[in-house]
């Protein structure tokens, strides 16, 4: 269920010194202020200007005087988010971001031994996540939207306010008389996330009162599911595996039914290539595995950003 953000900090337990990734806007804004409070002495910002649009300036001049007002460093890291062909302005900002907030967090560990790095993403951006998701015909691992907290090397990551509305921040910035900017971005309709925010959540709201409990529950749910499969990838990895660390064998996986070929695959990529196969070249790769029933029957398919082959009676993936 939704939670008041005053509830979210308070159930937050961070390993500290703490980063907060502080765009500026309401959301991160709030994360700043009610972190800082909690945790004097004990909280860093990390800024990230993307650079692409006028309002950036403003955003860093406001993480600039509230981060003054708390007594609090800031980071500040200038990117280039510009898409790329066949990329798209939001996946391009996303990668962009994390890149930098990594760099900066980097820095950071040795200057002030950050532990953690808090992320102010909401109840309502999980409803977008899973929503995006549900138009895209994403398996379990998108439907289970985002992540509580996860880490990466030294860092945990942390999405404290994941059960609180984007109406009630709203309202707590408003009780408190604390400002924000607004990014102009977030009306841009061409966005589908915006389309979502704009034309789909008040129907929702009206509709299913408690969409944001209910879709996250299912979240939950579909990410319980995926941690099975997990479990059962790896147990059907070991099993058609002969040599520890290398690709899974193609008489291994002929012995698993389809559907759990289908899962370790997905999961021996994601794993240890970090590469995910598109449904058309899983099920191509499927096909071919059906298919070795002769010593010399070779596989060669594009899977990802590299390629899987088959080497002897082993799968292996390589980039070139």
């Amino acid at each position: 269920m939704t939670i008041s953000l005053p509830d979210a900090i308070s159930a937050f337990s961070p390993q500290l010194p703490l980063a907060v990734a502080f765009s500026g806007g309401a959301d991160s804004t709030a994360l700043l202020v009610a972190c800082a409070r909690r945790w004097p002495g004990q909280v860093v910002a990390l800024h990230v200007n993307h650079g692409l649009q006028a309002a950036a300036t403003d955003f860093e001049s406001h993480a600039q005087a509230l981060c003054r007002q708390l007594g609090v460093p800031l980071q500040v890291a200038r990117v280039d988010a510009h898409a790329v062909p066949g990329q798209s302005p939001e996946d391009a900002a996303r990668v962009a971001r994390y890149q930098a907030l990594e760099a900066l967090a980097a820095v950071n560990l040795a200057q002030f031994a950050i532990k953690t790095v808090a992320i102010a993403q909401h109840a309502d951006d999980q409803v977008e996540t899973l929503l995006l998701a549900l138009g895209r015909g994403a398996g379990l691992p998108g439907l289970s939207a985002m992540r509580a907290a996860w880490r990466r090397g030294e860092l945990v990551y942390a999405r404290p306010l994941l059960a609180v509305s984007r109406a009630d921040i709203r309202a707590w910035l408003q009780s408190e008389h604390i400002g924000f900017v607004e990014d102009p971005s977030n009306q841009d309709e061409r966005f589908t996330r915006n389309r979502i925010r704009a034309r789909l959540l008040p129907v929702l709201a009206q509709t299913f009162p408690q969409f944001r409990d209910t879709l996250a529950r299912s979240a939950r749910h579909a990410a319980q599911a995926q941690v099975l499969l997990d479990d059962l990838a790896v147990m059907d990895l070991d099993s058609a595996s002969r040599t520890p660390g290398a690709g899974p064998s193609v008489a291994g996986l002929q012995q698993l039914s389809t559907a759990r070929q289908g899962n370790a695959l997905r999961h021996w990529l994601k794993a240890s290539h970090a590469t995910a196969p598109s449904n058309a070249q899983l099920l191509e790769l499927l096909g071919q595995v059906a298919a070795c029933t002769t010593r010399g029957h070779q596989i060669h398919i594009k899977v990802g950003s590299g390629f899987v082959e088959r080497r002897g009676d082993v799968l292996a993936w390589y980039n070139p």
